[in-house]
């Protein structure tokens, strides 16, 4: 086992040196850069604004700036910002960390959520509440995220008009004030509930499309592994059928679930981009939006870099885990 993590480890290196390298290209194929906007003000010196060339290196090759920005990122720097004038990992930190709850809520919600609705809509195949959550499947998969948060939105705010006080939160991801006292000088475990509160209705929409996607996952793969000869033999046997299902049906039908983990993560921060825009929870879509704007390389650069390392994370924790379910794959 040590072995199949070690190669898999190795296999990385190309695949975020290749997608960095591509993506610090793509970013130099932008027409002009930070600095430029500060040459169309006439009142900077020119002096000035080729110090400032020089002060972050975009007077080099972006060959040369990428290799300065790679040896750094070895280091754990990731450069420095144009626009706020600071290490980027302190601009990017506390907006990852924000989207990192949204994130890990969904991918929960998604789990607790999805298996076993597949499961219960694989027994009762055809039943009415098979066909209750497929049509919610449907509509999951078909409903875009940013629409979605829309009517939630509007679904708050009918809530609010309707009881006379806020049931849920309308965007933002934390209260000015909670019981009378400002947010930070409220106990630790007061903020942590109120943030939690405020991620309630971004949790649902966020990991909405991801929960019908797996619930259509699982229950297709229920449906067909339950068909297959060893189940068979299991029932021949004369063993419960609550361990052919849960040993046998449910431990292979769930491989398809566990390698799903790879893209998830990803899949998640692009689709609670669309969240954190529409619903104003200050995560790191909102940063990038203004990074992409004031051609913010280093910002670009460390939110791209720290997205490549989640997937090649969860690519490896599916691996594993896969090796973990299934044997003959750390032996192949």
């Amino acid at each position: 086992m040590t072995a199949y993590i070690l190669r898999r480890f190795l296999h990385l290196i190309p695949t975020f040196l290749g997608a960095t390298f591509l993506a610090f290209l793509v970013i130099q194929l932008a027409p002009g850069d930070f600095i430029t906007r500060l040459e169309l003000d006439p009142s900077y010196d020119r002096a000035q604004i080729e110090n400032f060339r020089r002060l972050f290196g975009l007077d080099q090759p972006f060959t040369v700036q990428y290799a300065k920005w790679l040896s750094g990122f070895m280091k754990g720097y990731l450069g420095l910002s144009l626009s706020y004038q600071t290490d980027v990992w302190h601009v990017l930190k506390p907006r990852i960390l924000n989207s990192m709850v949204l994130v890990i809520s969904s991918i929960v919600f998604i789990y607790v959520v999805s298996i076993p609705i597949g499961i219960y809509s694989a027994l009762r195949q055809y039943s009415w509440g098979d066909r209750f959550w497929t049509s919610f499947a449907f509509f999951g998969l078909a409903v875009p995220n940013f629409f979605f948060a829309l009517l939630m939105l509007y679904f708050a705010l009918w809530l609010k008009d309707t009881f006379g006080h806020e049931i849920f939160p309308i965007g933002g991801m934390r209260s000015l004030y909670i019981d009378g006292v400002d947010f930070f000088q409220a106990p630790k475990w007061r903020q942590w509930l109120d943030v939690m509160w405020h991620a309630v209705l971004p949790v649902i929409v966020a990991g909405t499309a991801g929960t019908a996607g797996l619930t259509r996952v699982m229950r297709t793969q229920m449906l067909e592994t339950k068909m297959q000869d060893f189940v068979r033999t299991a029932r021949a046997k004369g063993l419960a059928e609550r361990v052919v299902i849960y040993k046998h049906i449910l431990r292979n039908a769930v491989i398809p679930i566990i390698a799903s983990i790879g893209f998830l993560l990803p899949e998640l921060f692009g689709g609670a981009g669309f969240v954190e825009v529409v619903m104003a929870w200050p995560g790191l879509t909102p940063l990038i939006l203004d990074a992409i704007f004031s051609i913010d390389v280093y910002i670009l650069m460390g939110s791209i870099s720290i997205s490549v390392v989640l997937l090649m994370i969860g690519n490896l924790l599916s691996d594993l885990l896969l090796a973990w379910v299934d044997p003959r794959i750390r032996y192949s």
